[in-house]
């Protein structure tokens, strides 16, 4: 059987669950024919630059703007016509994409972002694939860009997402609530310290780590300073060249600074609660780590409704600023057994076999 695993490399998330899948039956299933593919390498180069480009500029210089327009294409009142106007530009973007699917043939199309599971719908509506189309959404919450008609199935990240999902009219049996799937790294068992002594810091005091993404954007020298006397902190800055370099020029004590890092499960693993953006896949990631997150810098749409669904499990806080940060962190390094308490929440999110179960779904 031929597989498609398909992506947009328009935020990481998407690209890192892809590639989960990919991994994961790579190891697992070889009687598949595997393909991983990016969208964006078929598309227009306006379109391309739209994606590339546009998304990181409205979330850093007009995140107002962001809001809009996901209000615009969310609301029910002008839903349709964002729908029909984005379905239009899809097309003509991404008219290569299309040519690439009906010329492969492929059995099942797995994707792990709505502009691609919105193409391959329609196709399979109009008859010009027969591909089984899973769509794996990779947020808690569902635009109803997520939702298309030809769609065979949906991954679920929880139930919550599930019911949102019904509330769309998608049926109750193309619906599986398998979680956001990330790499098998990110499950392995890791000693304390040992990753200690790798990072040289101390693994008997209590750790924080800062994280928020590729760009390394919020407050993270701001925390840094108020919680230094405090706890140790790990910060990573990521593509942030320039806030790496003020940290460790101003070494500040009990302050760990990290540049962009490719093994995010160490520093989890020796850390006891995470300051982080409530990106899908990020929060998957961390949950399946057993760590408790606080949310800053939440992107309006999708990364507030992740924060909401969460705090319905009664997992993750969202301090309005870094006071409220520095409270919260000091209460809770002070108290253990309301981290632990906390912690245990977890266990209704997180889905360590996420990656298995999508694959069972292949037959």
């Amino acid at each position: 059987m031929k597989v498609l695993i398909t992506y947009a490399s328009a935020g990481a998330g998407h690209r890192r669950a892809a590639e989960a899948i990919y991994d994961y039956l790579k190891a697992n299933r070889k009687d598949l024919e595997l393909e991983l593919v990016d969208i964006l390498p078929f598309a227009g180069c306006f379109f391309r630059f739209c994606y590339n480009s546009g998304y990181p500029f409205l979330v850093h210089h007009a995140i107002w703007l962001w809001g809009f327009f996901f209000w615009m294409t969310e609301n029910p009142l002008t839903r349709w016509l964002s729908r029909k106007s984005a379905l239009i530009a899809n097309y003509l973007g991404c008219h290569k994409f299309i040519g690439y699917l009906i010329k492969e043939r492929f059995d099942f199309i797995i994707s792990t972002h709505f502009l691609n599971s919105e193409l391959a719908a329609n196709l399979k509506l109009k008859n010009k694939i027969q591909a089984k189309l899973i769509t794996v959404i990779t947020d808690f919450g569902v635009h109803p860009f997520w939702v298309s008609g030809g769609t065979d199935f949906y991954i679920a990240a929880s139930g919550l997402t599930r019911d949102k999902l019904l509330n769309m009219r998608v049926s109750d049996d193309k619906i599986q609530v398998y979680g956001i799937p990330f790499s098998s790294s990110f499950v392995q068992t890791q000693n304390r310290d040992q990753l200690a002594a790798k990072f040289g810091i101390d693994p008997s005091k209590f750790t924080v780590l800062v994280m928020t993404g590729s760009f390394g954007s919020g407050p993270l020298e701001k925390i840094a300073e108020g919680l230094c006397a405090h706890a140790q902190v790990l910060v990573v800055c990521a593509k942030n060249k320039k806030l790496f370099s003020r940290l460790q020029k101003r070494k500040l004590q009990n302050v760990k600074v990290f540049g962009f890092v490719n093994n995010a499960e160490e520093l989890m693993a020796v850390s006891d609660i995470i300051i982080t953006k409530p990106g899908g896949s990020s929060i998957a990631e961390f949950l399946n780590m057993g760590l408790f997150p606080v949310f800053i810098s939440a992107i309006p749409g999708q990364e507030q409704e992740n924060i909401r669904i969460l705090a319905r499990y009664g997992v993750g806080y969202a301090p309005k600023n870094i006071k409220q940060i520095k409270e919260l962190i000091i209460e809770l390094k002070d108290n253990p057994q309301k981290l632990l308490g906390l912690k245990k929440n977890i266990g209704q999110l997180a889905r360590p076999f996420a990656c298995q179960e999508i694959a069972s779904v292949i037959r």
